[in-house]
């Protein structure tokens, strides 16, 4: 077995998780500012809708008390490369570091629910849109 390649799966997995939670904090906050400065790409139908539903993935998640797939897939490949499960190395120590906290279940389903709540509200408040390419012309195509 090739432990490095378990290894390099596992922060791989734990890098994916950041860039997932990157995604759902960091798509509120730029929604934010984008409604204030009317930004047009902070509308976009897709961004917003996967947006939505990235977050409300999460909330659904902690209410039902689902340890995220990724999480389990991290430990899994851990295992397999003979680590403890909250990352021997150097990316998954400061990824971890970074990303998981401890505090009672109940705190993270709080946490998650009011964030998704403003998710809701700002989609809501500030709906997304599909907007129309124009031609070099000025018309609708």
């Amino acid at each position: 077995m090739n432990f490095y390649l378990f290894s390099f799966l596992a922060d791989l997995t734990v890098l994916i998780h950041a860039t997932f939670v990157l995604f759902v904090v960091g798509g509120q906050a730029f929604i934010l500012i984008g409604w204030l400065r009317k930004w047009l790409w902070t509308q976009n139908f897709l961004f917003r809708v996967l947006h939505l539903t990235a977050i409300g993935y999460v909330v659904l998640e902690a209410l039902l008390g689902i340890v995220c797939p990724l999480t389990l897939l991290e430990y899994y490949l851990r295992d397999l490369a003979g680590e403890t499960t909250h990352g021997t190395s150097f990316i998954g120590y400061w990824i971890h570091y970074f990303l998981f906290y401890t505090a009672p279940t109940w705190v993270f389903t709080l946490i998650y629910s009011i964030f998704g709540s403003l998710v809701l509200l700002t989609f809501i408040g500030y709906p997304p849109h599909h907007h129309k390419k124009e031609k070099i012309d000025g018309t609708n195509i």
